[in-house]
């Protein structure tokens, strides 16, 4: 017969052990309760929206702010468009916008600035092109012009990509149509392709070495592309801020009429001298830089 094993009877245990197997969890749970960073480490933000935004500056900015608060925010692209459609059906705490308010957009969403963007117009690395002029944009959209060779580049196709959200307006798209087309739609050509948010158009004009494409500042700079000059004059924050580089524009995040309190929080941190500094140090045009 193999070796009983003994186990301890509960009924010996006294009434101090007892009382340490109720204490133990409880002070636990109250340390996580009331420790000044408790509540705070379970508190999760999400966020979509702006790809431009997302790719430029959000990301590295809730990791900052986790950092600092141990809240965490969790955030995707996806356009601006899919950023309010997701604040509206409230799948998002906030939302990140590269456009200004338009028609249709919830009457209830605060847009609020958080700092300053300005379109740029990409090509691949390899394309030897370095300046247009506006009016070559405007006629490479109206499908005037549909080879590089035109613009004293290579001789191949311009294979021309834009954003254009399923629904509602895309952020760079709006912005194009204000500040470059002055309301004319994009001429449709077999090499004019159109995609679901920046994100994609930034990628394929990194792999597409005929391709062109109009996207934001703050995200190109981080992309494997070239960004093209204006009449000679390079897309840069000190030519931003300047006013010497044109077509800058705003960066909003969005807040439901009733957000929550962290969410509010991160906004105001956003806003806050401090979090204006650390866009800067983002390479990122804030509020602090254009009066």
């Amino acid at each position: 017969m193999g070796q009983r094993i003994a186990f301890p009877r509960p009924e010996r245990t006294t009434t101090g052990h007892r009382c340490a197997f109720v204490l133990v969890p409880l002070l636990l749970l109250s340390l996580l309760l009331f420790s000044p960073n408790g509540s705070d480490a379970a508190e999760t933000l999400t966020a979509s929206g702006c790809s431009v935004s997302n790719v430029g500056y959000l990301t590295d900015l809730a990791k900052e702010y986790e950092r600092r608060t141990g809240i965490k925010v969790l955030v995707r692209g996806g356009g601006s468009a899919v950023g309010i459609e997701d604040l509206r059906s409230a799948k998002v705490d906030f939302a990140a916008a590269c456009r200004s308010r338009s028609a249709g957009d919830p009457e209830d969403v605060a847009f609020i600035q958080v700092a300053w963007d300005a379109l740029v117009f990409i090509v691949h690395p390899s394309n030897p092109l370095s300046s247009l002029s506006l009016d070559n944009v405007r006629s490479i959209y109206a499908g005037g012009t549909t080879n590089w060779q035109q613009l004293k580049g290579p001789s191949s196709t311009i294979k021309v990509f834009i954003s254009r959200a399923r629904q509602g307006l895309s952020g760079v798209e709006a912005s194009t149509n204000a500040l470059v087309l002055k309301g004319r739609e994009p001429v449709e050509t077999p090499h004019t392709l159109f995609l679901a948010s920046t994100a994609i158009v930034e990628q394929m004009v990194e792999s597409t070495p005929e391709g062109f494409a109009t996207t934001g500042y703050t995200s190109a700079r981080k992309r494997r592309v070239k960004m093209l000059k204006i009449d000679g004059v390079a897309p840069s924050v000190g030519n931003i801020i300047q006013q010497r580089y044109p077509l800058k524009r705003p960066l909003f995040i969005l807040l439901p009429k009733h957000p929550k309190p962290a969410a509010r929080q991160f906004v105001d941190f956003v806003l806050s001298k401090d979090g204006q500094q650390y866009l800067r140090s983002l390479n990122v045009v804030s509020l602090l830089d254009v009066h």
